[in-house]
């Protein structure tokens, strides 16, 4: 009767305890009604958003995706975000184990032989001993409650950082592997551009052997031809290290990397889905992580109020004690103890009061660094929505150049032959249209880069 009668007691202490420190409620964030960066003239904004598609659908280069698969796999960066989840997974678990009661059991049997005296014959006791012992300190105040609600929410958190580790990881690879394409591209230009020149100037010593030009246009020549061959060195330097990188995120050592289709074959639509603003906070984990972030540090508010209350702590011990081994579990050898303590703080020096503005500062905080890191993910969008739309236009300007360029190297060389203009109009034009390729290249590479920069600025890439 008695026990059951305090087992009521705990549990109605328990039900009517109460949780100091403040609930969760989002921050006010103010949204824009749309991304900045759009084209004047785009149509409506809808709610598909090309971060709604798988990665593998975005980067349809099967290399690229066995690539980006294999880092997703070994990356070392990937490999710790797991482990730090497993870190936040133990570290709820001992707390949350704090809002129940402990008990422990224990054993000890001890004999003891005392020797013969004068006085005293020799004698032989012992002593055996089984027990029971419960220690709960009851969460009244919600301070245990609290702690796990931080710890609850740290886990989120870290599991989301891990989602941001392989959103993170796929743009990168998709960068490093279209920069990987793109010094493929200057590479094949080069060489083209080498062999044009050499038989260029095979050309021009025939005719200076044959007295219709002078030395001077063999000296220009070489001029090209040489120009060319000392570019070829420092691209194949780019490469390798290039291709180090990409290794390294694919948790490997330096090793050559698999190419598949070339850069201009990596197509992109001309247009893009942004979808609206207001999605972005639910989709890039990055903010999922720092609203977790919040939470944790807006219930430690909760676990330093929870030290200005009294703590309430229960004891009990029961077991069997007994001199005989044999009457260990008999009558009288059986005995409990059951108490219970409050401890309340008087004086701490203003301890308690600075663990509380302590844990509201970080609270402020992280509202500030979570409002921050929202308006920083628009700025991002709109600066890939922009740099997309301008590097289609430059890049198609380029075009044109690089074509203009080609034409004018065409026409130079048909005067140089007809002896209306000198090698050295052939030597400016030959130059300018292959300053105008590497610049088409470049100007491709970064088109797609501002593909692969939106992907991920609208929270696109981790979802598997």
């Amino acid at each position: 009767m008695i026990g059951r009668r305090w087992l009521s007691i705990f549990a109605l202490m328990l039900l009517t305890g109460c949780t100091v420190g403040p609930n969760y409620k989002r921050p006010p964030i103010t949204a824009p009604d749309a991304y900045r960066g759009l084209a004047p003239d785009a149509a409506p904004q809808t709610t598909s958003s090309i971060a709604d598609e798988k990665w593998w659908t975005v980067f349809d280069d099967q290399q690229l995706q066995a690539l980006i698969r294999k880092a997703i796999v070994q990356n070392y960066d990937v490999r710790i975000a797991a482990a730090r989840v497993l870190q936040a997974q133990a570290a709820l678990g001992i707390t949350r184990a704090d809002q129940f009661p402990a008990v422990y059991g224990g054993a000890s049997a001890a004999s003891t032989r005392f020797p013969r005296t004068k006085l005293l014959a020799a004698t032989n006791t012992s002593s055996n001993l089984v027990n029971l012992s419960l220690a709960w300190e009851l969460d009244f105040w919600g301070k245990y409650r609290r702690a796990t609600e931080s710890a609850r929410a740290n886990l989120l958190a870290t599991q989301w950082g891990q989602k941001a580790v392989i959103w993170s990881l796929v743009s990168n690879v998709a960068s490093a592997y279209f920069q990987l394409l793109e010094l493929d591209a200057e590479m094949e230009i080069s060489r083209r551009t080498l062999a044009s020149r050499n038989e260029s100037l095979r050309l021009v010593e025939i005719r200076e052997t044959g007295g219709t030009v002078s030395m001077l246009d063999v000296r220009q020549s070489q001029q090209l031809v040489y120009a060319a061959t000392a570019n070829i060195p420092s691209l194949e330097r780019g490469l390798e290290q290039q291709e180090n990188l990409i290794s390294i995120l694919l948790g490997e050592n330096p090793e050559p990397i698999t190419r598949g289709k070339t850069l201009v074959e990596n197509h992109f639509p001309p247009t893009v889905p942004a979808g609206l603003p207001s999605p972005l906070l639910e989709r890039r984990p990055d903010l999922q992580s720092a609203e977790q972030q919040l939470v944790a540090a807006n219930a430690q508010i909760g676990v330093a109020k929870a030290a200005y209350f009294p703590d309430i702590s229960l004891t009990a011990l029961a077991g069997y004690a007994s001199t005989a081994l044999t009457n260990l579990f008999t009558g009288p050898a059986g005995f409990w103890t059951f108490g219970g303590q409050l401890t309340q703080p008087i004086f701490t020096a203003g301890k308690i009061g600075s663990n509380l503005r302590l844990a509201e500062a970080q609270q402020q905080e992280a509202v500030l660094f979570y409002q921050q890191s929202i308006q920083q993910a628009f700025r991002e969008v709109s600066d890939s929505l922009v740099g997309y739309r301008k590097d289609q236009e430059y890049r198609a300007q380029q075009e044109l150049l690089t074509a203009a360029a080609q034409d004018a190297v065409r026409l130079a060389n048909l005067q140089y032959s007809g002896g209306v203009t000198s090698y050295l109009e052939v030597l400016d034009s030959d130059t300018r249209y292959f300053n105008a390729q590497i610049a088409l290249a470049q100007a491709q590479l970064s088109e797609r880069l501002a593909v692969v920069q939106l992907y991920n600025a609208l929270g696109g890439g981790w979802q598997q």
